[in-house]
């Protein structure tokens, strides 16, 4: 019998295998993945998808970490799993019989991406047929092996991707899993539906599903980072001019506790910005004696350093320095071949423009310089 309303339906989560191929020394679904435990990210998707009632089988031996993985989760229900996955999934069904459900979703731990619109598709199935499953076209050639060599080859037009959660009628899916009498190692709850004469619906799956397997799994994905900084120092008396680690002849220079480089430290906060380490004034405060008169260099060096540990080399750098005077055009190649050399990068890395206000504000009236700029971090392969 199809399900009255399928909008809110029971899930079951299977957490409890070792997870012993990502080689993480914790179970692969307790382990952190984007901010949270898998085991989270899984049940957290499945409660905005619409379910009610969670049961969650855990390995009995990592109990706590189980709680702790889905602490604040209203009416969630843990259970401790069995020998099998079947074995596992038939005590999590069990623990859900007194709710009276129509519908219940199955679903791998090991899968933490689940798109909502699957189970639209997945709960639009069942009104149907008894038990519905995300699968995904095979598109790699395949071969039978056979003692190393192809023995035969395999039509993958009539072949799937199998993913989960997979949908079934609750009751149904209860007394197929009770009944169950095949090999203990059954890979998915569509098997043993099969193997109760229930009639499985296919849908469209989704790459999103993908299993976490192995440790590259875990991997974080990297991109490249932009991150953007602006700085000011007053014009003063007595003071020398540097901009980009040069030393420009003028009739004064840029007052600050260290070499007041305005130019370098819009680099510096920018390289900062874009690994995610704050601003140059977190390391280098101004209430700190050390820095005093410090060259800026040393300030462009450390964000550099700071950008290599997390896994990032500088992409380009774009300097932008505002002032009416002095001239930065006798001096631009000069500036871009130092600050490339700072960034240990090319010189078609680096780019310097300069710009004035059009004499209004502070820059425009000569009082001060200011300077912005944008960086990009490339990320790199670790060892």
């Amino acid at each position: 019998m199809a399900p009255s309303s399928p909008a809110q339906f029971a899930a079951v989560i299977v957490a409890a295998g070792s997870g012993s191929r990502a080689g993480l020394g914790v179970p692969k679904q307790f382990a952190p993945w984007r901010g949270t435990t898998v085991l989270r990210h899984a049940a957290d998707a499945l409660r905005s998808a619409g379910a009610g009632t969670l049961a969650i089988a855990y390995p009995a031996d990592f109990a706590s970490a189980a709680e702790e993985a889905v602490a604040g989760l209203d009416d969630a229900i843990m259970v401790a799993g069995g020998a099998t996955r079947q074995e596992s999934v038939l005590r999590a069904l069990e623990a859900l019989v007194e709710g009276d459900h129509e519908v219940v979703l199955i679903h791998d731990a090991a899968r933490p991406d689940c798109p909502p619109e699957v189970i639209d598709r997945l709960l639009a199935a069942l009104k149907s047929h008894a038990g519905s499953i995300p699968v995904l076209p095979v598109v790699d050639s395949l071969a039978v092996a056979r003692e190393g060599l192809m023995a035969d080859s395999v039509e993958r037009e009539k072949l799937s991707r199998v993913q989960t959660p997979q949908a079934f009628l609750f009751a149904d899916i209860l007394a197929a899993h009770r009944r169950w009498e095949g090999e203990p190692s059954a890979g998915d709850d569509a098997q043993v539906a099969q193997a109760a004469g229930l009639q499985v619906a296919l849908v469209e799956g989704d790459e999103r599903l993908r299993k976490l397997t192995t440790a590259r799994d875990f991997a974080e994905t990297r991109y490249p980072r932009t991150g953007t900084g602006f700085d000011v120092h007053r014009l003063a008396d007595g003071e020398e001019l540097w901009l980009c680690g040069v030393l420009v002849p003028h009739s004064r220079g840029l007052a600050g506790h260290s070499d007041a480089d305005v130019a370098l430290h819009a680099v510096v906060d920018a390289v900062l910005g874009a690994c995610g380490a704050g601003d140059i004034g977190a390391h280098f405060p101004p209430s700190d004696d050390q820095w005093r008169g410090a060259a800026s260099s040393a300030f462009v060096a450390h964000a550099v350093d700071l950008a290599r540990k997390a896994g990032f080399a500088i992409g380009n750098v774009d300097l932008t320095i505002i002032c009416e005077a002095p001239k930065i055009g006798p001096h631009r190649e000069a500036m871009r071949a130092r600050l490339a050399e700072l960034l240990e990068v090319g010189l078609e890395a680096v780019n310097v423009k300069a710009t004035t206000t059009e004499r209004l504000g502070f820059t425009g009236r000569g009082e001060g310089i200011a300077a912005q700029a944008v960086a990009t971090l490339i990320p790199v392969e670790r060892d």
